[in-house]
């Protein structure tokens, strides 16, 4: 059976037991910061299994995208050496959420391999939990099992959820590849080897263990199960290693195509083989490359792969031209892979160009480094040096260690990376954390969704980040109120200004930030003084808050239009909303062109002149997700979140806790003002909304109107003449060219009678009236030819600037060179210069010493060559 027939076998068996099947989740899990990526069939279900996401189904069945290659679970450096690590994989499972139980569990599985896949029963093996006594038996006296083939193992066949929470034994069945592959059977000394391997574990959650460690039976005990897809494909296609499977085999064919690699058992396109996999699919779901989180562990594969490329004789980018026939191959099972194969594709070959400009210097700085090795160990700077400057991560610096018998001195590592954080903390060590500094219980009351005006009361005051008891005229400090209308700096949006004031007392709030879910008024005192319990009169500056409001809503239509436009992959990774502009970094991993611009623009305000409702609704996260609002990796969400929706036919759908207008028309207008790369794979759009909008718009008409008056010309017609004039700019730029090249052969002519008789050669030191760098290069050439074998240094004058050209004929440069004539006189001119044995240029300031700089040429010349 070809691996795809055996996914939609599983599936397909599972709905015939009255599972529903559901489809595979992200890779990127959804609110829960405790997953870097999608490890296991079971996390897009943890939440049900504890009880809080009751679905409309008790029975599921699902093939589960899954990654490991990163943080606990990271199989990346066994890529490529072992049969079955692999950094993607598909995780078949089928659940019960409180409806059956072991006996089922145990039965579907049981048929499910002997009599739809038709596996020999007596290759099969089967472990339980020391304690299950009730798995053995239902093996042994239902299914008809043999008992000798039943292995009781301890910590391996117990599974949990945390160090708290649903856990229960499990049992696996292993598929015993015969007698010719060494090994033993589980639970032997030789269990670790290759002949018995494990295909399905069977997930027994029964118990709820609490903090002392005690579990408690769960009401309604659950079952979780994972069989690799991989896996199952190697024992039903007769082959022992995962990469053998159908598979594997079409991705490792038309990576050795591309690369022209004849060996198709080499390691090297294992590695690349199953990278494409991991690499697309994360691409997929949003992630690219970056420094970072995620972004980083994609850019660390992609590199291992590019590498390993290298390994193999690539010279140029090959990785994204894999995409194709993975499409072809897992396309019908994920449609996304073909819906979005030019924007993995785009992606993949943006970050291969990006390591190639890097991969040589460091692959060359390390070959010097294993040079004066005088031990099986690189040292540790060298490999930190690799990562820091040259883009190596250390898993691939290892990986290349490991090809040459060698290993990594990672202490010597880590203590590099940690005196660099070091240096990164002392550098911003000026800044007070006051996360560390209040010390407060519970958190301010936030009244600035309805009101700019608020009273509240004093609970705290800091000041050059200590407590004090109370703030006099003119001193700068912190306020911490119970009661605030002013919105804390969050989500990208600026803090709020305005005033704080009681009779006889005044302080303006210069900015709004949080701590410890209070809100940290940072004031200066104008009139009076303050101290704790004082009840003040809070009043946002609302002129600043207007703006601000309207730069915010825009950013979620921005969002909302660049997904549309450019694609799902596009997702948030920073933005800063102030009263002046807003600033939104997305990921896109490439410029933006004029015409995508102009359609993201005229997307956001025709949703502008809708004039819709702003909606926001409180909602728990599993409603908000449903609902399609957008949640942020990283971002910490509570029990209750605020989606906001706004434009037809909800436009954009958002989690976020800022202020916004009330109708999309409220904002006005908005104009993009710059687009720009701020980082690999990270793009950022400035725009400016309402009366910054159409001042942005009254800028662009004055400098049109003097542009107008410039060219003689109309807003109607003024490109017109703009292109005329370049037109006849170019040819007049042609003709002083002709001109030059003219005088400069004119001018060779002239100047070689100054020209300096010395032991068989001419030294040739002049000035070029009227020239530039170019005809300085001409003039050069015309000297060197009438004068067959000379020495010349030439000069010529522009305003304040000397520039200068240097030539040694070719008979003469294994005895002095134009690169060091250049620099001694460039250096005396105040100025520097280099080149090659025959020509250099370079220029200086020092237009009065140039007379004596060039009468000195000779004596240098003769002073100098050998």
């Amino acid at each position: 059976m070809k691996t795809v027939e055996i996914r939609e076998a599983f599936l397909a068996f599972f709905e015939r037991q009255q599972h529903t099947r559901v489809p595979s989740s992200s890779l990127v899990p959804v609110n829960d910061p405790t997953l870097l990526f999608t490890n296991a069939g079971m996390n897009q279900f943890k939440d049900t299994f504890l009880g809080t996401d009751p679905r409309p189904y008790t029975r599921a069945a699902s093939s589960q995208r899954c990654v490991r290659a990163g943080g606990k679970h990271n199989d990346l450096e066994n890529v490529g050496y072992t049969a079955r690590h692999h950094t993607f994989f598909e995780m078949l499972g089928n659940f019960s959420f409180g409806d059956y139980f072991k006996r089922d569990a145990i039965r579907f599985a049981w048929q499910f391999l002997t009599e739809e896949l038709k596996l020999p029963k007596e290759r099969l093996w089967v472990t339980v939990h020391i304690s299950d006594d009730e798995a053995e038996k239902l093996w042994v006296e239902d299914i008809g099992f043999p008992i000798e083939r039943i292995s009781r193992l301890d910590e391996d066949n117990f599974w949990q959820m945390g160090d708290t929470g649903p856990c229960g034994p499990c049992s696996e069945i292993f598929f015993d590849h015969g007698p010719d592959v060494p090994g033993g059977p589980p639970g032997s000394k030789d269990d670790d080897l290759d002949r018995y391997i494990e295909i399905w574990n069977l997930v027994f959650m029964q118990y709820n263990r609490d903090s002392s460690g005690e579990m408690h039976p769960l009401p309604a005990p659950s079952v979780d199960t994972g069989m690799g897809l991989e896996r199952i494909a190697a024992v039903m296609q007769g082959v022992h290693s995962n990469y053998q499977i159908d598979l594997f085999q079409a991705l490792i064919r038309s990576a050795a195509s591309v690369l022209e690699v004849k060996d198709l058992e080499h390691n090297s396109l294992k590695v690349i083989a199953d990278h494409i996999r991991s690499c697309a699919f994360l691409i997929a779901d949003g992630v690219l490359p970056g420094n970072e989180g995620r972004g980083y562990v994609l850019r660390r594969i992609i590199r291992r792969a590019v590498r390993h490329g290298n390994k193999l004789g690539a010279t140029a980018p090959f990785f994204h031209k894999l995409v194709d026939t993975l499409a072809k191959q897992m396309g019908e099972a994920y449609p996304e892979l073909r819906q979005l194969q030019g924007q993995i594709e785009k992606a993949l070959l943006n970050e291969e160009e990006q390591f190639a400009k890097t991969l040589d210097k460091g692959l060359q700085i390390l070959n010097e480094a294993l040079e004066g090795l005088s031990t099986t160990e690189i040292p540790g700077d060298v490999v930190f040096k690799l990562y820091d400057t040259y883009g190596f991560p250390i898993d691939l610096t290892n990986d290349i260690a490991r090809e040459r018998g060698l290993s990594l001195d990672i202490e010597g590592y880590e203590a590099a990376m940690a005196e660099q954080r070091s240096r990164s903390q002392e550098s911003g060590s000026f800044k007070v954390d006051y996360n560390d500094v209040l010390k407060l219980e519970g958190s301010t009351e936030f009244v600035g969704y309805d009101s700019l005006e608020a009273e509240g009361q004093v609970i705290a005051l800091l000041s050059e980040g200590a407590e004090v008891e109370s703030l006099a005229q003119d001193a700068s400090g912190v306020i911490v109120l119970d009661c605030t209308p002013f919105y804390a700096e969050s989500g990208g949006q600026a803090g709020d200004s305005g005033y704080l004031s009681a009779p006889g007392l005044r302080l303006e709030v210069t900015d709004t930030t949080k701590a410890q879910g209070h809100h940290l008024h940072h004031v200066r005192v104008l009139e009076g003084s303050v101290k704790a319990g004082d009840a003040l009169q809070a009043k946002v500056d609302s002129r600043v808050r207007q703006r601000t409001r309207l730069n915010h809503s825009a950013t979620h239509l921005l969002h909302a239009a660049l997904r549309k436009v450019l694609g799902e992959h596009v997702t948030q990774k920073g933005s800063l909303v102030d009263f002046e502009r807003l600033r939104f970094d997305f990921s896109h991993f490439e410029a933006l062109t004029a015409e995508q611009c102009k359609t993201i623009e005229t997307m956001v305000n025709d949703q502008i002149r809708a004039n819709t409702p702003v909606n926001t609704r409180l909602m728990n996260m599993d409603e908000a997700v449903a609902a399609g609002a957008m949640a942020l990796f990283g971002e910490k969400y509570g029990e209750q979140v605020r989606v906001l929706s706004m434009g037809e036919e909800d436009f954009s759908v958002e989690l976020c806790g800022g202020t916004h207008v009330e109708r999309t028309g409220d904002i006005g207008l908005m104009r993009i003002i710059s687009e720009s790369g701020v980082a690999s794979g990270v793009r950022r759009i400035e725009a400016v909304t309402g009366v910054a909008a159409l001042a942005s718009i009254e800028a662009l008409e004055a400098q049109l109107a003097q542009v107008c008056e410039a060219v003689k010309g109309k807003p109607d017609n003024v490109a017109a003449k703009v292109s005329a004039l370049r037109s006849e700019t170019r040819e007049l730029e042609k003709e002083v060219a002709r001109l030059k090249q003219k005088l400069a052969s004119s001018a060779g002519g002239e100047l070689t009678s100054s020209a300096v008789d010395m032991d068989g050669f001419k030294v040739l030191a002049a000035t070029v009236e009227g020239g530039d760098a170019k005809s300085l290069r001409d003039t050069l050439d015309q000297c060197k030819n009438k004068l067959g074998s000379a020495v010349i240094l030439l000069a010529a004058v522009d305003g304040d600037k000397v520039a200068l050209a240097a030539g040694v004929t070719k008979d003469l440069t294994d005895r002095i060179k134009a690169g060091d004539l250049m620099r001694e006189f460039a250096t005396r001119l105040g100025g520097k210069g280099g080149g090659r044995p025959d020509m250099a240029q370079g220029g200086g300031s020092d237009v009065a010493g140039l007379l004596a700089a060039l009468k000195a040429v000779p004596g240098w010349v003769a002073s100098t060559i050998k």
